[in-house]
């Protein structure tokens, strides 16, 4: 890569507004599985293990990210709801720790002051539903929260549909599934179809009127695996103007637990070549993958992949869109 287009990336991270679409970085501020107690990290401090912090964030001039609130398999279904509170409550804890430098946003009128005052804007999602149970008032509650963002599923079944980990039984959307479709519609929860069987994908497309997002998924067509999109699913996504954010997770990447940055780009062009650039994004799933791409160790790295695109030949305006600009539409679509 050469440093002319490295320089060019940075210039345009400073000048652009920088989402990441999914980070699990809540699982690293509270102890559970895989993080002891002597592990915990904090938001605000620059960690020696681990993918996203405030000065890394910074350090990358990312200015929005998505914290999911994901609930490990051993607190299902009992425990769910508890689990999710306790992440969101040390979460938002964490954010009001950074004090100046970050702010939690939960419209677009606060997204705009938080990007004018230049902090970093965390948005609260909730990845697979297990916490809302059946009960439509706790989804209504996880708004009030300041959640703004849900899948239905985590890959597993549960009481609204069933994950990508289901493809044998064809299951779609239950009828409770359809229920909540619709309340999120009303609500303002962007809807996500990350780790969602493809039957419910279809169901969700059929039934979402607003553009619908994949957070954190990958191209089928360049990695058969069941997690990822097909090139139809991804028009489809566009077609009702969403995005797809890309996955940094080499086994979504590469079907093997090796990728580089380059195996990244591979798939934001195949994303840009189906649909266009302002249906690309950056999911990352930083802090809820084991092994990063080679190049992308951190989110301190993004500039990395911002220059081999410009290096491949991608305008600034449609870098400018893969950066940000794409889920900011989706934003605007959804909370304005």
């Amino acid at each position: 890569m050469r440093r002319r287009y490295y320089e060019e990336a940075l210039e345009l991270h400073r000048e652009s507004v920088v989402v990441l679409s999914h980070c699990d970085t809540a699982l690293h501020l509270t102890p559970g599985p895989g993080v002891p107690r002597d592990r915990v990290r904090k938001l605000r401090v620059r960690g020696d293990w681990g993918h996203v912090d405030l000065p890394r964030l910074l350090e990358a001039h990312v200015n929005c990210v998505l914290f999911a609130v994901y609930v490990h398999p051993e607190y299902k279904p009992y425990r769910a709801l508890s689990r999710a509170l306790e992440l969101t409550e040390r979460l938002l804890e964490e954010v009001e720790e950074c004090g100046e430098r970050m702010a939690l946003v939960r419209s677009v009128s606060e997204l705009e002051r938080g990007l004018a005052e230049g902090r970093v804007c965390a948005v609260l999602a909730l990845e697979g539903a297990e916490p809302v149970q059946d009960s439509i008032s706790l989804l209504r509650l996880f708004w009030r929260l300041g959640f703004r963002s849900m899948s239905l599923t985590w890959s597993q079944r549960n009481m609204l549909a069933d994950g990508c980990w289901e493809q044998r039984t064809r299951g779609g959307l239950s009828r409770l599934g359809v229920e909540y479709v619709k309340e999120a519609e009303r609500l303002g929860l962007i809807l996500d179809v990350s780790h969602l069987s493809d039957a419910g994908f279809w169901d969700l497309v059929e039934l979402a009127r607003k553009p619908i997002i994949a957070s954190h998924s990958n191209c089928r067509a360049l990695c058969d695996s069941p997690r990822n999109l097909t090139d139809e699913q991804i028009e489809a996504i566009a077609e009702r103007g969403g995005v797809v954010g890309v996955n940094f997770a080499p086994g979504l990447l590469t079907g093997s637990q090796r990728a580089t940055v380059d195996d990244v780009v591979r798939h934001v062009e195949h994303i840009v070549e189906v649909a266009g650039a302002e249906h690309a994004g950056i999911g990352a799933d930083y802090d809820g993958i084991s092994s990063t791409p080679e190049g992308l160790e951190d989110v301190s790295k993004l500039p990395n992949l911002t220059a081999r695109l410009l290096e491949d030949g991608l305008s600034d305006r449609e870098v400018r869109m893969i950066l940000g600009g794409s889920f900011l539409r989706v934003f605007r679509a959804w909370w304005g």
